[in-house]
């Protein structure tokens, strides 16, 4: 008898033993699937911004942290105080106004005290203002309210697809077609039944539902892929955006911390392997808009203390990828989300699935879909988009919203999806990869001619700016550029969004003004070369910096 109890004690011990090891195994290879930067690395993320301390540079130091020679930073002080003085001047209603309100809307506090590094955001807010009221819009322009006219490169965070004409347009239809029912809401307006045919052949999907928002409508895609699966977690890739929500944004920006989020290296094998092995993994989110910087975060003027910032589209390396993911997700019964509520429609007709030719288990739209209005939409597998089960009748996947399918909001989709079909809007789709991939090309020739340090690199219509000479000041060109009447939004050079009824010409101006931005910022001395800097030189000072004022918060840098 003690010799059969031993063998049963050796044996639960081997078995425990087994256990453990398969649980280590399991966490090292999911270690080795994050991306080896704080965007891959949720919790460390969140335990650094946690303790990272404020500080900024005094005005003694302010033109020259890179340590420039005094005749350079005098040099920049003087070319500061002169934009300074041309903003105030050029835009003064718009800056009244933009001061005032920003005292009483918390997003203006907030995009204003993150349009540049922090050590340098409230000098740069006391001395060279930016205002955030526009008031007419024509063409490919916006005009403030002081009567300045900019051509627009905001694309309104992509809602601006075919020209802000072309959406006012679609508004005034939808307010004469939706104008008998009015703002009825609970019923549906005639017009989503036309909806919901033209967006499952759009999609390839069999079922739609509407919401309000985006994020809402990712919220609701990952809400069902849980539910059909029963399984509790969601991988999102690193550096991805999937709207403001806690579960796709587990790192700096969510007061709570996300419990069922894998962060993920995106084009990576070992991703792969934990997609395999895992049986918890009920849904993968992807956003198209990554090929263009993969595992990288979204580009804001507010981070760029160096000149790391890379971007490049390698389409058939990312289609390759993406027809990997769904082999695995296929192979495993994981739920294949894209999130297209920023390029949809923008990239093909079809969006990402067809312009990558890879088919998702579901997508949301939002953005441009509402022809001008605000709108969220999931399109999906007929088996993942029920919201109950026929013999649980207890069991439900509850999503409803007062304002979805809003009549008007409706109506101006329906507006947007009829007009896609048009001629005048296919034609511009012809060729649209070669057009812009053209213009890119173009405009970083003529930056490589004048010896300017900046380039471009695009997602068809999506561009980023990279900066090809060390530099703690390349944020300072959003300011030039916006000096020569070119609107972006508030991450500044990060994300240029061009609508499709750019003409030539249009073009043709926004690179003049673009050359010339960079030619005044180079006059400037911002960027002066220092032979010894480095991206990895202009981190290890700032590092020190941050460990100066944690420890010894009392000092001043000066």
């Amino acid at each position: 008898m003690d010799g059969a109890i031993t063998v049963a004690l050796y044996g639960l011990g081997a078995l425990g033993l087994a256990a453990s090891g398969a649980k280590i195994r399991s966490r090292l290879e999911l270690s080795r699937a994050k991306h080896a930067s704080l965007s891959g690395h949720s919790r460390i993320a969140r335990r650094v911004a946690a303790v990272l301390p404020f500080y900024e540079y005094d005005e003694s130091r302010i033109f020259k942290v890179d340590g420039a020679p005094d005749p350079v930073a005098e040099l920049r002080r003087a070319d500061f105080a002169r934009l300074g003085a041309l903003y105030r001047d050029r835009h003064a209603r718009t800056l009244q106004l933009t001061a005032e309100a920003t005292e009483l809307i918390s997003d203006l506090q907030f995009t204003e005290s993150y349009r540049v590094p922090f050590q340098f955001s409230r000098f740069v807010r006391r001395h060279l203002p930016v205002g955030a009221f526009v008031e007419a819009s024509t063409g490919v322009t916006t005009t403030d309210l002081d009567g300045n006219s900019f051509y627009d490169l905001t694309g309104s965070y992509g809602v601006n697809l075919f020209g802000y004409d072309f959406y006012k347009d679609c508004i005034d239809a939808a307010v004469e077609r939706a104008r008998a029912l009015g703002p009825v809401l609970g019923s549906y307006h005639p017009v989503v039944a036309d909806n919901v045919a033209r967006l499952t052949r759009i999609s390839g999907m069999d079922e739609v539902s509407f919401h309000m928002s985006g994020t809402e409508a990712v919220m609701q895609a990952v809400r069902l892929a849980r539910y059909h699966t029963r399984r509790s977690h969601l991988v999102r890739f690193c550096g991805s955006y999937h709207g403001w929500w806690g579960d796709v944004q587990p790192g700096p920006g969510n007061p709570a911390p996300a419990h069922e989020t894998y962060t993920l290296k995106e084009m990576s094998e070992a991703s792969l392997r934990v997609l395999r092995s895992r049986r918890n993994i009920a849904c993968v989110l992807v956003n198209p808009v990554q090929a263009l910087h993969p595992n990288s975060a979204a580009p804001a003027d507010s981070t760029l203390v160096d000149s790391t910032r890379q971007a490049h589209l390698d389409r058939a390396a990312y289609a390759d990828w993406l027809k990997r993911l769904r082999a695995v997700c296929s192979e495993r019964g994981i739920v294949l989300i894209f999130d297209e509520v920023f390029v949809g429609f923008r990239l093909a007709p079809g969006g990402a699935q067809e312009y990558f030719g890879v088919q998702a288990d579901m997508v949301t739209y939002g953005k441009t879909l509402g022809g001008g209005l605000p709108i969220g939409a999931v399109c999906g597998r007929r088996h993942l988009m029920k919201r109950f089960r026929e013999d649980r009748p207890a069991d439900i996947c509850f999503a409803r919203g007062t304002f979805n399918s809003h009549p008007y909001v409706m109506a101006a989709a329906n507006e947007f999806l009829r007009r896609l079909e048009q001629p005048a809007i296919r034609v511009l789709y012809e060729n649209l990869d070669e057009i812009w991939d053209a213009r890119a090309a173009g405009l970083n020739q003529r930056l490589r001619s004048a010896g300017l340090p900046v380039q471009v690199a695009n997602l068809s219509s999506i561009w980023i700016i990279y900066y090809t000479r060390p530099s703690a000041y390349n944020w300072m060109f959003q300011y030039y550029l916006r000096a020569e009447g070119l609107a972006l939004s508030w991450v500044g050079t990060g994300r240029l969004i061009f609508s499709l009824n750019y003409s030539d010409a249009d073009f043709d101006a926004v690179a003049d003004r673009f050359v010339a931005a960079a030619e005044a910022m180079q006059r400037s001395g911002w960027w002066w070369e220092d032979s010894l800097a480095s991206p990895k030189t202009i981190k290890r000072r700032i590092l020190r910096e941050i460990i100066a004022h944690r420890l010894l918060p009392q000092r001043a840098v000066s």
